[in-house]
């Protein structure tokens, strides 16, 4: 998968063709050049576009920040909630998160790249509100796979706002690190391994 196809699931037909290539320019210049430094001239040019037709489409450059992460986002759960509907046990659907996770991560780099240098702009943004309510929307499904009542037999008190972090949180650890350069192997090297791990933060028998 490279950022054309991501892209094409997102926004499919010709009507969105200028907006996938406003996204994948800025989505460029801002890994390249960091989110601050890039400009809306800058995209701009490297789109061939006019600068109304780009607030347009995202009302400004942190409308187009937060687009892109939106964008990411939806892609990663999209694979994610694929990965969880194949799961028949509560072991499975763990590992399945974190499958997801890693293959996302190892399929688009420069997604995730931004995605980690975007969140606190977001978070703290104008449209900070907005990715409150698609986060509910987003992972409603999966809270409420993971939080069945007949899974919490198997799983060892977990507290609900922590599951997450003891599920994925190794995960993006390295994938973090890998991103950065600061490791070599690829995610997906050690998928199973962090898979595993992830289990066994969370589960109340852990030989199972």
């Amino acid at each position: 998968m490279d950022t054309a196809d991501l892209l094409e699931r997102c926004y499919p037909g010709r009507r969105a063709e200028l907006k996938r290539d406003i996204f994948r320019k800025a989505l460029t210049l801002f890994n390249e050049q960091g989110i601050e430094a890039t400009t809306i001239e800058m995209i701009r040019a490297e789109c061939d576009t006019s600068v109304g037709a780009i607030y347009h489409h995202f009302g400004n450059k942190e409308g187009l920040v937060a687009a892109l992460f939106f964008t990411a986002l939806d892609d990663q759960a999209r694979l994610r909630d694929s990965y969880l509907a194949d799961a028949t046990t509560t072991r499975e659907g763990v590992q399945a998160l974190v499958h997801s996770y890693v293959d996302w991560v190892d399929s688009q780099p420069e997604w995730a790249r931004f995605q980690y240098h975007a969140r606190f702009a977001v978070t703290k943004g104008p449209l900070k509100d907005e990715l409150v309510t698609r986060n509910k929307t987003r992972n409603k499904a999966l809270l409420e796979w993971l939080f069945n009542p007949g899974r919490q037999d198997e799983l060892a008190g977990v507290p609900a706002e922590l599951m997450l972090s003891l599920i994925i949180g190794q995960a993006d650890s390295y994938c973090r690190a890998w991103l950065s350069g600061r490791v070599k192997g690829s995610p997906k090297a050690y998928r199973e391994l962090l898979a595993d791990a992830a289990w066994r933060s969370v589960a109340l028998d852990k030989t199972q």
